[in-house]
């Protein structure tokens, strides 16, 4: 007599589970323990900034503990902070929608759009940089201002870049939904409503060019459906034939030049 498979099969799917339970229990203690001690890590650093009393010295210079970690957030804000406050958005938006329009899926890359945009804003924005290289950054540098003055000193010519570039509706649309009252200048406002105001303006300034941009290929694209249709050649992609006819157009009127002069010209510096 053979011994019955379905009984040794159930008999080591019996004797498993026990197996595959400990394993469970082992890797629960494990997860447990490790989470105690972050957050015993992440409690270190709240008492030590509620005594206040911790010092790191800094070339003979106490400093406190609060502004290493405030200064280390900052800095960890810093490349959102300075996208969002220049012109990078409006000229990523556009190249994508140039992209889109031409119809290439992945061609420019995307490391490449989002180097060229990082490029042409530093070329946009370097009368700003110089400005707060000069007015924040140098005296700072040499300790003859706060921070405090320091992040006053270097947000004010960004402010007035934004501002110079935000539309009165989006900039009022944000007064109302901040209960900011009408008598205080643009200046004047705070950066945490200037910044959202200058956002909605860009994205709906690069939703403009990108719209403008379509127009063009867009035409192209149905004479050619068009045609292929009336010769009746139906399976026949449209985009197949009206690719090279768009990229034709593309470069007969310099488009990459022309795109890039408009983008540099449609900031008011």
């Amino acid at each position: 007599m053979q011994p019955d498979l379905t009984e040794k099969t159930t008999t080591a799917v019996t004797t498993a589970k026990p197996k595959k339970s400990a394993k469970q229990k082992t890797f629960r203690k494990v997860m447990l323990s490790v989470a105690v001690f972050l957050i015993v890590l992440l409690l270190l650093p709240m008492r030590a900034s509620a005594a206040s009393s911790v010092n790191v010295n800094v070339n003979g210079e106490g400093v406190n503990t609060l502004e290493i970690i405030e200064m280390m957030t900052i800095l960890a804000l810093l490349p959102t902070i300075l996208i969002m406050t220049s012109c990078f958005t409006r000229i990523v938006i556009v190249l994508s929608f140039l992209r889109n329009a031409l119809g290439l899926q992945n061609t420019p890359p995307n490391q490449v759009l989002i180097g060229i945009s990082l490029f042409l804003t530093l070329f946009i924005m370097s009368p700003i940089v110089s400005k707060i290289n000069t007015e924040a950054y140098q005296p700072y540098k040499e300790s003859r201002i706060t921070q405090e003055e320091f992040m006053k000193k270097a947000s004010e010519p960004l402010k007035e870049f934004m501002l110079k570039n935000t539309k009165t509706q989006d900039l009022n649309l944000f007064r109302s939904l901040g209960k900011v009252s009408d008598d205080v200048a643009a200046k004047d406002l705070s950066i945490t409503v200037v910044i959202p105001a200058f956002m909605t303006s860009e994205l709906k300034r690069a939703f403009i060019i990108g719209f403008l941009l379509y127009i063009p290929f867009l035409i192209i694209d149905m004479i050619v459906s068009s045609t292929l249709m009336s010769m009746g050649m139906v399976m026949l992609p449209p985009n197949m034939v009206s690719m090279p006819f768009k990229l034709l157009l593309f470069i007969i009127v310099d488009g990459w030049d022309l795109l890039f002069k408009t983008l540099a010209t449609s900031f008011n510096l």
